[in-house]
């Protein structure tokens, strides 16, 4: 069925399809999706019609790979894609590929902005499948722990369907590790604005790009931001368990890091990412 080259493809990708979600409330919907991934990987796969039930079974059985209708009865794929990626669910970094017989621009980017990985358009062939499969395993883009955007990289954003500019200052004109730290120290600033809001996430994305940082500074040798990095995730560890935060403190907190935040960019550093 499949040419040798593809057959290699997808024997490195099975490891990684070996359990999938279809979020549709159509039954035939889900078991073409089922089916089609039953010749590709031989995967278990369970199915969902509705975008709370896909939730609850998300938690329950930690898929590899999320299929998801953009739009149809009681399923809403960038409600539930915006939902996953903010949840404590093992999954919640999982590729999520949504369906659509109909992707607008407005549609795509909506989804590019809850964490989508990839867009499949209805009708589709065996061939677009392994495709975007190909792209979502092998192909990795990084991940990003924001307060307002969690998901993969949208500067490396895959889906055929858009051709849009995606880049951003930090993707120009910079090494790997200063655009890595440039984007951890502003997630960094935005992040420390929102602790008093939006406490969870904003920890989350704060203890994420601290350990961005300390790999980054190990990979340049650079001590001091290893141990300015270092010293932040304590006072984060510490800080998870009060009652309270305080906004201020946490500024004052970030200082030693936000000295590394490239002057170009310091008088936009809490710019949304």
């Amino acid at each position: 069925m499949f040419a040798n080259n593809d057959n290699r493809t997808i024997q490195r990708m099975a490891p990684m399809l070996s359990r999938v979600l279809v979020v549709d409330p159509q039954p035939t919907g889900a078991r073409v999706i089922g089916d089609l991934m039953r010749t590709v990987a031989k995967p278990e796969v369970w199915t969902a019609p509705t975008t709370d039930k896909a939730l609850k079974i998300a938690d329950k059985v930690n898929p590899q790979i999320i299929f998801c209708e953009l739009a149809a009865e009681k399923v809403d794929g960038v409600a539930f894609t915006r939902r996953l990626r903010r949840s404590d669910s093992a999954c919640r970094k999982a590729p999520v590929i949504l369906l659509t017989g109909q992707a607008t621009a407005a549609s795509i980017l909506a989804a590019r902005d809850a964490g989508v990985h990839e867009f499949l358009r209805k009708p589709f062939t065996v061939k677009d499948l392994v495709k975007r499969l190909e792209a979502v395993t092998l192909n990795r883009r990084d991940w990003v722990e924001a307060v307002h955007y969690v998901g993969p990289d949208r500067r490396r954003f895959n889906s055929g369907d858009y051709s849009g500019p995606l880049k951003r200052h930090a993707d120009t004109g910079a090494t790997p590790e200063a655009a890595r730290i440039a984007q951890a120290l502003k997630i960094v600033a935005t992040a420390v604005e929102a602790v008093e809001d939006d406490r969870r996430q904003a920890l989350r994305a704060l203890g994420a790009q601290a350990d961005e940082l300390i790999e980054a500074g190990k990979a340049l040798g650079d001590d001091k931001l290893v141990a300015a990095a270092t010293a932040f995730h304590h006072f984060l560890f510490e800080a998870s368990g009060r009652e309270h935060l305080d906004k201020v403190e946490f500024q004052r907190r970030a200082v030693p890091l936000m000295a590394y935040l490239p002057r170009d960019l310091d008088e936009r550093r809490v710019v949304r990412l």
